[in-house]
């Protein structure tokens, strides 16, 4: 075969024409959800606030809902027998490390406890240290992990390193804070799930995100802190109910359940 695409372009004009290669399209991995479910939710927690307790878990149970709890040890020790029975009755328990590392900028954060200051090492004694007092504490060892404020690295300038790789190799799911996408089951990095503000909202601008998560297949994951009436940085009591009556009606199609149990259907189905 001789001469080039150009000369036997029907359309070739005196200038070179650069002419791609078909490229065929990817098919897109098959995904299915349980039956009758078109979309998924989980309802998570940050902190191990007392309202979490006090306000939440009696609401929670009234709709049969299980939600998670990313917790660090120092927080659940104190009200360890209440944290146990969120245990029993279905909820899940994740890490949320050990001290709750985070950025220097946050002038709350000392510098032995920043991000910028820690190593690989470090962060990962914080992962390590976290599952085994929480397993002592509350008799599971966490699957789930909650970067604390959202942040993912360690180090600064030359020398920063993203820390994802240790939450995959020691959890299944790790949750991120503050993101504004869903979490495509068929595609998604178990290891960096989005996860969407709950705090100060009302259940009329959740609703379409939810509605929207049906509509396409997809995981949508919530992340909030303390549960009370009125406080504007927490989750609204009345948010919360109609969440849980939304996706308790079957006709919506949702599946609402803990970060660890859909996590590990969306492994178990797509093998990885």
């Amino acid at each position: 075969m001789t001469g080039s695409p150009q000369e036997k372009s029907p359309n070739r004009t005196s200038a070179a024409v650069s002419v791609c290669p078909a490229i065929a399209p990817v098919p897109k991995p098959a995904f299915t959800w349980p039956a009758g479910v078109r979309g998924a939710l989980s309802l998570t927690f940050d902190d191990a606030l007392p309202s979490q307790l006090e306000q939440g878990m009696p609401l929670l149970s009234r709709f049969a809902v299980h939600a998670t709890f990313y917790v660090m040890p120092v927080e659940i020790r104190q009200q360890q027998d209440a944290w146990r029975q969120a245990v029993a009755v279905g909820h899940e328990i994740g890490s949320h490390t050990l001290t709750h590392p985070g950025t220097c900028n946050f002038r709350y954060f000392s510098l032995p406890n920043s991000l910028e200051e820690m190593t690989l090492e470090q962060i990962e004694a914080q992962i390590t240290g976290s599952n085994a007092q929480i397993e002592e504490l509350v008799g599971v060892r966490p699957v789930s992990f909650s970067y604390p404020c959202g942040q993912k690295f360690v180090g600064r300038g030359e020398r920063v390193q993203s820390y994802v790789p240790l939450v995959a190799r020691h959890y299944l799911t790790g949750r991120g804070w503050h993101e504004q996408y869903f979490n495509a089951p068929d595609r998604c990095d178990l290891a960096q799930l989005g996860g969407v503000k709950l705090d100060g909202v009302d259940f009329e601008h959740v609703r379409p995100q939810i509605a929207e998560a049906a509509q396409t297949g997809n995981w949508l994951v919530l992340a909030g802190h303390g549960i009370e009436a009125n406080h504007p940085e927490a989750v609204k009591l009345s948010t919360l109910e109609a969440i849980c009556a939304y996706c308790r009606d079957p006709a919506n199609g949702i599946w609402i359940d803990t970060v660890g149990a859909i996590g590990a259907c969306i492994r178990q189905t797509r093998g990885f």
